[in-house]
Order: structure tokens, then sequence, then C-alpha cells
């Protein structure tokens, strides 16, 4: 990549685990893993928005590391969190929305990938990287307060 082509890096903050992830555990037996491992290993990655679709604002992303690659469930949730962080086979994602979903649930952020009343409702574009940046549940619970979730 040349200097004139700066490649755009959003950085989005998850709190993993827990309420947030409830997956993650499964994320690491799978994986042979700690959950803190597998922490370590998806915040470490920089993820390139293959593809936005599914739901509004929804990107797929690539450059996840096979260490923490983990199948879809056996059976979807009817409901899964805007802002939950997911991973499915080799392909990590957001849930922009609340929607159902299948793919192993780790994390979530109280960023919003999609707001319909913006000119530009999606946050993420095509082309674009995303980095995730590990957070406590407190500071989860200031930033959901901060943008209105």
């Amino acid at each position: 990549m040349s200097q004139e082509q700066k490649q755009e890096i959003v950085e989005i903050p998850v709190c993993y685990g827990g309420k947030f992830g409830p997956d993650l555990e499964i994320v690491a037996k799978h994986n042979q893993l700690t959950p803190d491992e597998v922490i370590t290993i998806h915040s470490e990655g920089l993820y390139l928005i293959y593809m936005i679709g599914f739901a509004p604002g929804f990107p797929y992303l690539g450059g996840l590391s096979d260490k923490i690659a983990t199948p879809r469930r056996e059976s979807p949730r009817f409901k899964i969190p805007a802002g939950t962080v997911g991973i499915a086979g080799d392909q990590t994602g957001v849930y922009p929305i609340e929607t159902p979903g299948g793919w192993q649930l780790i994390g979530r952020t109280p960023v919003k990938l999609f707001n319909p009343k913006h000119s530009s409702p999606t946050l993420l574009k095509t082309g674009s990287y995303i980095r995730f940046i590990p957070i406590p549940p407190k500071e989860y619970e200031q930033l959901s307060m901060e943008v209105g979730n």
C-alpha cells in the first residue's frame, strides 16, 4: 500500500464474555484455549471489511486467526442484541441491530454501527479495517450511556 493510500482503521471497543459474550467459553474450549487467550487473539487482529450485508451495517470481516475459528451454532438464537461480536467459521462480525443469528457470541460493543437517522446510516464501509479494543464492563456501561443505548 502506498503512502497515498491510507488504510482506514476503525477501533471498536468490546466487552468480552459474561452477559456480553455468552459463547466465549465455547470458543475457548473448541480451540483448547483459555477465554483470556481468545480475547487476546481476537483483539490483536486487524480485520478487513469484506462486505456489509445480512442486516443493515453488518460487517463480514476477514482476518480471523485460525487459532480461534469456531463453527456456527447448531441452532440460531432468535434475538442477538445490537453490537454483539460473533465468530462463525473463519470470520468474525458485529450484529448492528437486534436480529436472529447463529454465530458464537464472544462480546459486545456499545458503538452504534447502524443509525437510520444519520445521513450516512452505517458506520463502517467495505475495504476499511476494524481493530477490536477490549474494555471492562464498567467502561462498556459508561460508553453505552454516552451513545444513548
